[in-house]
């Protein structure tokens, strides 16, 4: 029986040796391939990159060989390369797209594919069904070029992208006052592309950085994954208490994402950073502009959008919608739940590596450390917002399950009134607090995602079940 690659919300990704073989990604790659042509993309470049985990190298090769042998052209990383160079590549090179060979937060069994478009962002959720629907069920109907062959042709180039991404991040933010600032930061690069990017970009001042989990390990010793929330990050944490540094900068598996930790150790979830950030631009470089945030992020945004002035726009989880909207709107800045974190003057496509530049532009600009950076956010937006997530197998049909929920009509979850349901994806209750609960299913596997935020930190564990048992799973 042909297996059918099916892409989730940011590509296609599998177990490496299981689904994720050589011969599934050249059908793939086909897939892609016939989609560019289609687009009227033949004899146009693509730039083909990726990380640090096993046969990553080799298998960005095998893509290579594939696209030329439909009659694209390849630019190729020399490298592990973040995923936001990547991006930026896309537009520097003027180059008609990109695939990624990386399996992003994912466990070290897995491998991946993206696929970005001329813009460096995601493709839309039209653009990845035709992708989908070109992948051939036979390996026999790819066509390839011997990797060799096409090198020595001019058809597969291979270059550095460093330079002109630093030289890009530089127009976008001042690096000097960050290198003079005397700051200890701590950088835990989770075994992956990150590594090396922030003491280079701040070497030459006062500031020190400190790297930990910077060499490649496709293993991620000491985490699960490489995914920028406790307890994979726990070893930073502590390491940040026992080095007196100022701020933990955490980057995921391909960099694209960003964690942070304060000066005392303690995290701060993604939707305060997003918080944060989004603050940060607004407030302290007094710059305005459109937000766009998933269904499954912070409150804070909408909040700030009407101090401010500025739009706020809701979208389906993932950079499949946001990075459209971003483009549409010029937004000046769009995320989501993960730590993914994208801004305008850069590609719309996350950047934990500029994200993460600009959380300590934040700090030296105000003279604050994290800690008196959230207390700003709070009185900002008139108190603390508290987060949290669970996710549950679910058995049998999804469309009954979907039935399941709508047919609950809570009026109180966790005791607090329910103020209206949105639909666009999943299921998000509003709640009286200005709170939210999002109910969702996973786009590749039997699995139900509950999120809430809210105002009561002490809520936040009853919100989330009884999510669970609006969905029938308690």
């Amino acid at each position: 029986m042909v297996e059918k690659i099916k892409f989730g919300t940011d590509g296609w990704r599998g177990v490496i040796a299981e689904d994720y073989t050589f011969e599934n990604l050249r059908r793939t790659a086909q897939g892609f391939a016939s989609y560019m042509l289609a687009q009227g993309k033949a004899g146009q470049w693509i730039v083909v990159g990726h990380d640090k985990r096993f046969h990553s190298e080799n298998f960005a090769a095998a893509v290579a060989e594939v696209l030329t042998g439909n009659g694209l052209n390849v630019w190729l990383t020399d490298g592990a390369t973040p995923t936001p160079v990547i991006a930026f590549s896309v537009v520097n090179k003027k180059a008609a797209g990109a695939v990624n060979i990386t399996a992003s937060h994912n466990p070290p069994t897995d491998n991946g594919f993206k696929v970005r478009n001329e813009t460096g962002g995601a493709i839309d959720p039209d653009g990845l069904k035709q992708i989908e629907a070109g992948i051939p069920d036979s390996v026999e109907n790819v066509q390839r070029i011997p990797f060799n062959e096409a090198l020595k042709a001019g058809k597969i180039v291979k270059f550095d992208p460093a330079p002109a991404y630093i030289d890009h991040i530089q127009k976008l933010i001042d690096l000097q006052p960050i290198k003079d600032a005397g700051l200890t930061v701590m950088v835990d690069t989770m075994w992956g592309n990150g590594a090396g990017w922030f003491p280079r970009l701040l070497a030459g001042g006062k500031t020190r950085v400190i790297e930990i989990h910077n060499e490649r390990n496709p293993s991620f010793p000491e985490m699960k994954r490489p995914e920028p929330i406790q307890p994979n990050i726990d070893v930073g944490l502590k390491a940040t208490v026992d080095n007196h540094a100022d701020v933990l900068i955490i980057t995921d598996g391909d960099a694209d994402r960003l964690g942070v930790g304060d000066e005392n150790g303690e995290f701060i979830n993604q939707l305060r950073v997003y918080g944060l950030l989004a603050y940060y631009l607004l407030e302290v470089r007094g710059l305005r502009g459109d937000i766009v945030k998933t269904l499954s992020t912070t409150g804070m945004l909408n909040l700030l959008g009407a101090q401010y002035g500025v739009p706020v726009h809701e979208t389906g989880v993932g950079f499949k919608y946001v990075a459209p909207k971003m483009t549409e709107t010029n937004a000046l800045i769009g995320g989501e739940e993960s730590g993914g974190y994208a801004f305008r003057g850069n590609v719309p496509e996350r950047d934990g590596i500029l994200a993460g530049l600009y959380m300590l532009d934040f700090m030296v600009r105000t003279n604050k450390k994290p800690t008196e950076l959230l207390k700003l956010l709070f009185e900002k937006v008139g108190g603390e917002f508290f987060y949290d997530r669970v996710d549950s197998a679910f058995s049998g049909d999804r469309a009954a399950r979907e039935q399941i929920i709508l047919n609950a009509k809570p009026a109180t979850i966790g005791g607090l009134k329910v103020t209206g349901l949105i639909t666009i994806d999943g299921f998000q209750f509003k709640l009286e607090d200005g709170g939210w609960l999002l109910i969702r299913f996973s786009g590749t596997e039997p699995i139900l995602r509950v999120y809430c935020e809210t105002r009561h930190g002490e809520k936040v564990q009853a919100i989330l079940q009884d999510g669970l048992k609006v969905a029938g799973i308690q």
